[in-house]
């Protein structure tokens, strides 16, 4: 049978590419892959606006397989939303971080907004841990993790700990 066999990419929609850009490329840290402005009907076809004039840049995140695609749909009648999480439709993106009240202290320093400042969860996979909701130029929320263990290793404890009984 077919199947989905890993991760892409993540793709953003974005008001302002250059703006996104310093985002997350000059603040977060992410490096750019490419930069580019596909002019191709299949791409118009595939996104669903035959006119489109898409300028996207792909970014990675360094040292990893993480690659961020940005994507400015020109040439489109586009609408704001309302980005709030709790709003069906949206989405936020999550990264680990080695020091999170570091580098909150930093990005906040230099301009980044945030939901909330950073809390310690005190249930699930990441108790014990520090996260923050950050906003990006478009109101995305970029999640920031600080913690010992991924989903993938919470869920394997919590399976032990159910065939052991506890």
């Amino acid at each position: 049978m077919a199947a989905i066999t890993r991760a892409h990419h993540m793709g953003l929609q974005v008001a302002d590419l250059e703006r996104s850009l310093g985002f997350y490329r000059d603040i977060l840290g992410f490096e750019v892959l490419f930069a580019w402005n596909p002019q191709a009907d299949y791409i118009r076809e595939l996104v669903g606006y035959p006119g489109a004039d898409i300028h996207a840049a792909v970014l990675r995140l360094p040292g990893t397989d993480v690659v961020l695609e940005l994507l400015d749909y020109r040439n489109v009648e586009r609408t704001a939303i309302d980005t709030g999480t709790a709003n069906p439709g949206t989405a936020h993106v999550a990264f680990f971080v080695d020091d999170l009240d570091t580098l909150y202290a930093d990005l906040v320093a230099r301009g980044v907004r945030s939901v909330s400042p950073p809390v310690t969860p005190t249930i699930g996979p990441n108790e014990g841990g520090r996260a923050v909701y950050l906003i990006d130029p478009d109101g995305i929320r970029v999640e920031l993790i600080q913690t010992r263990r991924s989903f993938a290793e919470y869920a394997a404890e919590r399976a032990a700990a159910g065939a052991s009984g506890a």
